[in-house]
């Protein structure tokens, strides 16, 4: 294993952070007059703006390390879950976008209290920040866990609890005082370092496989790497499965998830968001390809020793902890000065997911919590409304850092599996949004009194369908596409059950 930082690394890593540092101090500037400003940037932040900051928060550190994993082990069937992802696009900026406009909406669940009253959108809300809480909590531990190897070489839990400091602070610097359209300008910083990371590192690979361009390709195809189509019933991504599940899971991500559309939402108008939504997908589709082609150049590095010129058995190990191809190399194979640079861009790959939540889940604990409480006590004051998003943002991040230390030691300490329940469980809350907002646009049915069933309906379908309850009781797996559609379909049926509602 490579040594530590060198002095080439640590001057990439405090470069970055002096950027970081001079970025934030900048966009906290921008004044602060309404929880609109705050939240949704006062429906003024540039289009292009938007498109960037919706594919960095697409993005995170398990995305980073992740993509090149799949392509190693596997193919490019994966990049299909994107392909899905842009039918999904099409249909959020056609049919949500332009209601969420036409009431201006800050939270998306705003949509749902014109529909079925006040109680629908807090209890939307709820499960939007219960799941949010468990899955960005998860996925700030797996990015606190790659930065803690790479800086500390080894991933004790002061040196994790570290590097969750350093990516909340991070987070905070933007999310605290300038809100949404600090941090999607943020983002835009964090996209070009993690992509530009990514373009470094697929170069830097290339170069050191002694071989030509036909050698290359002509060697995956040998080996069945490039295939990018699954015609099998058998889940994961095959086409059936992102035609069905996996589209609904993009819809949830792209129109219902706070996290993601509160991008949308903070354009001058419909059409803006709309162009912004279909751009952002336009350009996460190539990011995909690069990450996917990383993973393919690091099993001819790794699998075809004739072209690498290595010898050496593949230990996908940590101190225990199993670790994906691309964080190997980074370890193992990584020069000096490119790892800083590694290093930077998973860093910006986890703070473009946890600046964003941070604003996300202030905005839903206000907007549709709080707020409606407060004003029923004659207090409407706006700056005492972005005073409290303030210190919400403060409160979930002290949330979401716990959530990833307990994560730490879950993982450690018991067999149960938390961490893939953490990362899964938004899309668990999804298959209820999906239903109730389904219903409510597409139907006149439904009720008050069936949102929260249809909620908890769609969340104990995908839970009860996991391998470690459905598999121990009947003995198969059933593949998390067809779980995301068959907890989808169940709340839309519990949805089916209200009676008609008179306020459509």
């Amino acid at each position: 294993m490579n040594s530590a930082f060198s002095t080439l690394d640590w001057a990439i890593f405090g470069a970055y952070f002096l950027v970081l540092t001079l970025t934030s101090v900048i966009l906290s500037q921008a004044k602060i007059k309404s929880t609109r400003d705050y939240f949704v940037g006062g429906n003024a932040v540039p289009m292009f703006a938007v498109a960037i900051s919706v594919l960095a928060t697409s993005q995170s550190a398990a995305t980073f390390l992740g993509g090149p994993e799949y392509s190693y082990g596997k193919d490019l069937t994966f990049l299909g879950f994107y392909f899905s992802a842009f039918l999904a696009v099409i249909f959020v900026a056609k049919v949500l976008i332009p209601r969420f406009y036409a009431i201006k909406a800050v939270t998306v669940y705003e949509l749902l209290e014109i529909r079925y009253g006040e109680s629908a959108k807090k209890q939307a809300g709820m499960m939007f920040l219960v799941g949010r809480l468990f899955a960005s909590g998860a996925r700030l531990y797996i990015g606190a866990l790659a930065i803690s190897m790479i800086l500390f070489l080894d991933i004790s839990a002061g040196h994790v609890a570290i590097s969750i400091t350093i990516l909340m602070l991070g987070a905070l610097a933007y999310a605290y005082f300038g809100g949404v359209k600090s941090v999607i300008f943020s983002d835009i910083i964090q996209a070009v370092t993690y992509i530009g990371a990514g373009v470094a590192v697929l170069v830097y690979l290339y170069i050191t496989i002694d071989s030509d361009f036909s050698t290359v390709v002509s060697t995956l195809q040998m080996d069945n790497k490039l295939r990018l189509l699954d015609w099998s019933m058998s889940g994961g991504f095959s086409v059936w499965a992102l035609l069905g599940g996996w589209l609904l899971l993009n819809i949830a991500a792209y129109g219902l998830d706070q996290d993601m559309t509160q991008r949308a939402l903070s354009c001058k108008d419909s059409r803006s968001a709309q162009k912004a939504l279909m751009m952002s997908i336009y350009i996460t589709i190539p990011v995909a390809i690069l990450f996917l082609a990383i993973g393919l150049l690091l099993y001819l590095f790794y699998q075809h020793p004739e072209l690498s010129n290595l010898s050496t058995e593949v230990v996908q190990k940590f101190e225990g902890e199993k670790i994906t191809i691309f964080m190997y190399y980074i370890l193992h194979e990584m020069p000096e000065g490119m790892r800083g640079l590694v290093t930077v861009g998973a860093v910006a790959a986890a703070l473009s997911s946890s600046n964003s939540v941070l604003g996300a889940m202030s905005s839903v604990a206000i907007q549709d919590l709080y707020r409606p409480w407060r004003e029923k006590q004659g207090i409407t004051e706006e700056m005492h409304f972005v005073k409290a998003g303030r210190t919400a943002v403060l409160l979930f991040a002290i949330a979401l850092s716990a959530m990833a230390m307990l994560s730490y030691y879950w993982q450690r300490y018991t067999e149960l599996p938390l961490l893939s329940f953490a990362l899964g469980v938004m899309a668990f809350a999804y298959t209820g949004l999906l239903g109730v907002f389904g219903a409510a646009i597409f139907t006149k049915r439904g009720s008050a009194t069936t949102v929260p069933l249809a909620l908890l309906a769609g969340f104990m379908t995908v839970l009860l369908l996991q391998p470690y309850i459905l598999g121990i009781v009947l003995g198969f797996k059933l593949g998390f596409a067809w779980q995301i559609l068959g907890g989808t379909v169940v709340a839309f049926g519990v949805m089916m059950l209200g009676k008609e509602d008179s306020k459509v």
